[in-house]
């Protein structure tokens, strides 16, 4: 596990690279079922061709064209070693509001016998932004930004943390012939008083998608989440995760497979889910400037 103080040292340092960096080189969007993009922006690429970001923990840096839509859509069957089975239904709906960003917006629907007020519950809404700041770059490959803010809008009991949370995550992604590598490494503060919550809380990934033949993929990931402190901390957790992939067309993507525990007390789990690009969903001029938006 990376303590803290390690993470904090490692956001610190890709910050401080991030700066002096080259802004206008090739970005490669994270599919592991196609091939490598060669282009030097989000408008010379299909802006119809998903990106996924499922079925793994970790996101890339590449980010959805200005003006489409692309709904990310996943069920997860959860199994604790106690027996205790629970059910989350992930849901990341992402537009792109320019060349270079893109706006998510996060909620789970999750089943748990032990939620108050009834079986189903609609968890906590997270808005974030992700800032597309390096393309190609030495070292770091494409790197982006997405800080977030998690809303205490759970509809029952449970459902969420009842807390307001600020997270930050840097997102570095790099082509490896035809295996799409992408690391991210982030924390999260969140407000109260640590007795139902930890105050802080880290997250640590490594994902590699990659073709096995035509449509088929393949997604594998090591991720982790460091120990917390306080009233209700825990242990640290790292967990491994397998599964296919499968490009139905273009702007179609399906996913599936398993969540294996290595350390600590992550459920063992099963997944399935899609990627759905619905195409330019703003009125089509905006659409076709995408090049007008620039982070220089």
């Amino acid at each position: 596990m990376y303590p803290t103080s390690f993470l904090n040292a490692c956001a610190f340092a890709l910050a401080l690279l991030a700066i002096p960096l080259d802004l206008g080189a090739q970005v490669v969007a994270k599919n592991p079922v196609a091939p490598a993009e060669s282009t030097k922006d989000s408008t010379a690429r299909d802006p119809h061709a998903v990106q996924p970001e499922r079925p793994t923990v970790a996101t890339h840096a590449g980010t959805v064209a200005r003006g489409f839509l692309e709904l990310e859509e996943g069920g997860e069957w959860d199994k604790a070693s106690d027996g205790t089975r629970t059910f989350l239904a992930p849901t990341n709906l992402k537009i792109g509001l320019g060349s270079r960003t893109q706006l998510n917006l996060l909620l789970n629907i999750i089943s748990d016998r032990a939620l108050g007020g009834g079986f189903f519950a609609a968890g906590d809404i997270t808005v974030g932004v992700k800032f597309r700041i390096a393309d190609d770059a030495p070292i770091l490959g494409d790197l982006a930004l997405l800080p977030a803010i998690k809303l205490p809008t759970a509809s029952q009991s449970g459902a969420g943390t009842g807390t307001t949370d600020f997270s930050l995550l840097l997102i570095s992604s790099h082509q490896l012939g035809p295996v799409a590598m992408d690391l991210n490494i982030g924390q999260t503060r969140r407000g109260g008083d640590g007795t139902s919550t930890p105050k802080r809380a880290s997250v640590w990934t490594a994902s590699f998608g990659f073709p096995v033949s035509g449509p088929l993929g393949a997604a594998v990931e090591l991720f982790g989440y460091p120990r917390t402190t306080g009233p209700v901390g825990a242990k640290g957790i790292a967990a491994l995760l397998i599964g296919p992939t499968y490009l139905v067309r273009e702007w179609l993507a399906l996913d599936a497979g398993i969540i294996a525990p290595l350390t600590g007390p992550q459920p063992k789990a099963a997944y399935t889910g899609f990627v759905w690009n619905f195409g330019c969903v703003v009125p089509g001029r905006f659409c076709r400037r995408q090049s007008s938006f620039s982070f220089r």
